[in-house]
């Protein structure tokens, strides 16, 4: 890919307003102390939330997996991640004013507001290295995964160099004013970011081989990826893109951005909003943009991708350089950037880097958070300092992203690595929606339903190939992951003994969890989903006819 001075000079700009707009926002900062800098003192509105949550989903590996997901299984193969608005929906109508009500500096903190004694504060800190340091590598991995295979078609330069270009500006980026800075600056990156889409899909839809619109969406082999539900005549496909994540998957499998009940780094920008309204209209902000608006550009480009690349063939033919084993459908995307002419090509490369850091920030800053406030000040020094705890942060924060660095290299492709990290989490999500009300279940039930799954992901994954000749479908896997830890954790659950009847009142009185206004939810909840994936359908047949 040459760049030209233009070029060049939109990557320039694109750099010092990612350091600048940190800056700003630590000036106008009204205190320097923990509170701010974790929680911004609870002043986001309600936008900027739901901008911020989209840009933290939205990463490098975004563009990579719609494009590897269209090409294989067409568009209705996003079924496998649309399912989880289901979750969104109930985290916007339930659970986001519970989360906001409860207090809690980080989700992870939820564990010895709910649980008491010595197993409440081992899950905690299980919890946060688990999720903070150990489960946050993986999907910082395949985020960066996805960096390397783009920067090796744009730039032809190293992994090392990506890596460490990846490194350096997101931990300027996200360390400099912690939320309030991360905040801010993603509202700056997605605007870059769907710009740049946009100029990917545009070119692509226009290239010779594609031949414009109309040629494109009347050609057969675009044609037949185009369908919006999958074809069930097909049982295997549609069980696995379809009726498995709508049925089960959304509420037993916990995954990043998705959490049933909300968790991660969705719990930390909840927190940090102006009232319980602010939450609630963020996180439905973020659900309207993340599956009805957003993927659009990058589905497109991967139709025009199906034209120009029909096969992994004509992918290596056009990079002869490139590693053989980076290629695959995943790599149609950074391969359709040679559509985009000198100009646009710096926005485009700036965008990619937007998706990247915004992402990597995120899980930076999160896994930061927990470390800092879940095991540093609860475990090692309770009467640390501010000034201690931000440091604590910044180093933390710097040790992730090296670690990150180390793993990328070795996740296959975009798929492989969401299939991953999907089916740790299996089993363990209805234990997140239900113990916010069903108050039989305690610590033990959150330990051992996390060990189970990760080790079921680990046997699926590094031994079954080793004894069986017979390979096993991903939702065969998940199905199993699910039956096996739903049974461990509701045998821990009965095994062991109930919560300290004063600490499940403390508890209730904190959050009001209400029945009726539960109810109420669950049923808005449903109704949100209803319009939201009729609205998907409308566009997806006006866009493809």
């Amino acid at each position: 890919m040459n760049f030209n001075w233009l070029d060049y000079l939109v990557i320039a700009v694109f750099f010092i307003a990612l350091a600048v707009i940190p800056m700003l926002a630590a000036l106008k900062a009204k205190s320097k102390d923990s509170l701010e800098y974790f929680k911004s003192a609870g002043s986001m509105p309600w936008w900027l939330l739901g901008i911020s949550m989209v840009a933290a989903t939205t990463s490098t590996n975004s563009a990579n997996l719609f494009t590897e997901i269209v090409r294989r299984d067409g568009l209705s193969g996003n079924w496998v991640w649309w399912a989880f608005l289901l979750t969104g929906l109930l985290t916007v109508f339930v659970y986001s004013r519970l989360w906001v009500k409860s207090g809690a500096t980080t989700d992870i903190s939820f564990y010895e507001l709910r649980y008491s004694g010595r197993p409440a504060a081992f899950l905690r800190v299980f919890r946060a290295l688990y999720l903070g340091v150990i489960y946050n590598l993986v999907v910082m991995a395949v985020v960066l995964l996805g960096a390397i295979k783009i920067g090796v078609i744009m730039f032809g330069v190293s992994a090392c160099t990506i890596l460490a270009v990846t490194a350096v500006a997101s931990l300027v980026y996200s360390c400099l004013s912690g939320i309030r800075g991360t905040i801010y600056t993603d509202f700056f990156l997605f605007t870059v970011v769907m710009i740049g889409a946009f100029a990917v899909m545009v070119y692509g839809v226009n290239h010779p081989a594609v031949g414009g619109w109309s040629a494109m969406m009347s050609n057969p082999a675009v044609l037949e990826k185009t369908r919006f539900m999958p074809d069930f005549t097909n049982v295997d496909t549609a069980v696995a893109v379809f009726v498995i994540p709508v049925a089960v998957q959304w509420w037993n499998v916990w995954y990043p951005g998705s959490e049933p009940g909300g968790g991660g780094y969705i719990v930390q920008r909840v927190l940090t909003a102006k009232s319980p309204d602010h939450a609630l209209g963020g996180t439905l902000f973020f659900n309207l943009l993340n599956y009805a608006l957003r993927p659009w550009p990058w589905f497109i480009a991967a139709f025009a991708s199906i034209l120009i690349f029909p096969d992994l063939e004509s992918i290596r033919a056009a990079f002869p350089g490139v590693d053989p084993s980076l290629v695959g459908d995943d790599m149609a995307y950074p391969a359709m950037i040679k559509c985009v002419p000198n100009g646009w090509v710096g926005v485009v490369a700036a965008s990619l880097m937007g998706a990247l850091f915004s992402t990597i920030a995120a899980h930076l800053s999160m896994g930061a958070n927990y470390v800092t406030n879940d095991v540093w000040k609860r475990f090692v020094r309770k009467g640390a300092s501010d000034r201690e705890l931000i440091f604590v942060a910044r180093i933390s924060s710097v040790l992730l992203m090296t670690a990150g660095c180390a793993l990328a290299p070795l996740i296959e492709s975009a798929k492989s690595g969401f299939d991953l990290m999907v089916q740790v989490g299996a089993g363990t999500g209805i234990i997140f929606l239900l113990r916010w009300f069903w108050m039989r279940i305690n610590a033990w039930t959150e330990i051992v339903a996390m060990l189970v799954s990760f080790l079921c992901a680990v046997f699926f994954q590094l031994v079954w190939p080793h004894i069986s000749a017979t390979p096993l479908l991903f939702w065969h896997k998940l199905l199993w992951t699910m039956a096996v830890t739903t049974v461990a954790w509701l045998a821990a659950m009965f095994l062991t003994r109930p919560e300290n009847p004063e600490v499940i009142a403390r508890f209730r009185a904190l959050v009001r969890a209400e029945g009726r206004d539960v109810g109420k939810g669950v049923l808005m909840a449903f109704v949100a989903a209803v319009v939201i994936f009729t609205f998907m359908a409308l566009v997806a047949r006006a866009v493809c006819g």
